[in-house]
Formats: C-alpha cells, structure tokens, sequence
C-alpha cells in the first residue's frame, strides 16, 4: 500500500511538473492559447485524480474518477464565490495555480479529460502492480 501511494505521490509530482513547464513556458515555445489554458486544466484534473488516488489506493478506480471529478467541479463553481480575502488569494500565484480566477464550463470539461489521464495512469500503475 505504501508503495501504491508513493508511486501516485511521484505521478503527482511529474504532473505538477509539467502543468508549471506549460503555463510558464507554453507561449515561448509558441503554443496556442487554448494548449496553454486548457492543457493546464487537463493536467489540474488529472493531478486531482492522482492525489485521490493516492489517498484511496486500494478503491475502483470509477469511485476515484467520481470523486477527482466532485473536487474539480466544486473547485470550478467555487469560483463565482466572492469574498475580499479570497478574491485576494486567488490573485496570488498559489491562488491561480490551486483556485484559479474565472468561471469557465470549458475547464470542467479539460478537468474530465484531465481525471481520463489520470485513469488512465492508475490503469497502468495497476497493470504493472498485478505483474512484478
């Protein structure tokens, strides 16, 4: 079990790695907008999964998706909540990075592809579990 979540933690730690490369150096590399924006998005929802995963390793991975998929939805509608303090924080790099700034239906839809990914890790995690 601890090897299962050690492993989700270092997948975690990858995705994390990836989404800050993307959104601090997509536009140099000439990305588009939407590669940027919603790829971000994608690997959000799919580091949520992840950390779910890695907390309930030893659930069905659906269980999993609908949970990673009840956080990200919740994060996204947190965000027609406004407060002074939160709207501050949200303005921080921590802020955008963990709350974002700005409603968008599209970003539940990049979580969802985001959460596929992370099933997708967790399928192959398993695989090779079940074959060492």
């Amino acid at each position: 079990m601890l090897r299962a979540r050690l492993q989700r933690l270092l997948c975690v730690g990858a995705v994390i790695v990836a989404g800050l490369a993307l959104r601090g150096f997509g536009y140099d590399l000439g990305l588009p907008f939407s590669v940027v924006k919603y790829g971000g998005s994608l690997l959000w929802g799919c580091m949520v999964f992840l950390l779910v995963a890695a907390a309930i390793v030893s659930r069905r991975v659906a269980i999993m998706a609908a949970i990673a998929l009840a956080i990200a939805v919740s994060v996204e509608f947190s965000r027609l909540y406004q407060t002074p303090a939160l709207d501050e924080f949200r303005l921080t790099l921590a802020g955008k990075l963990l709350l974002g700034r700005v409603f968008s239906l599209w970003n539940i839809v990049a979580y969802a592809a985001g959460i596929g990914l992370g099933m997708a890790i967790e399928m192959r995690l398993r695989f090779l579990d079940r074959n060492q």
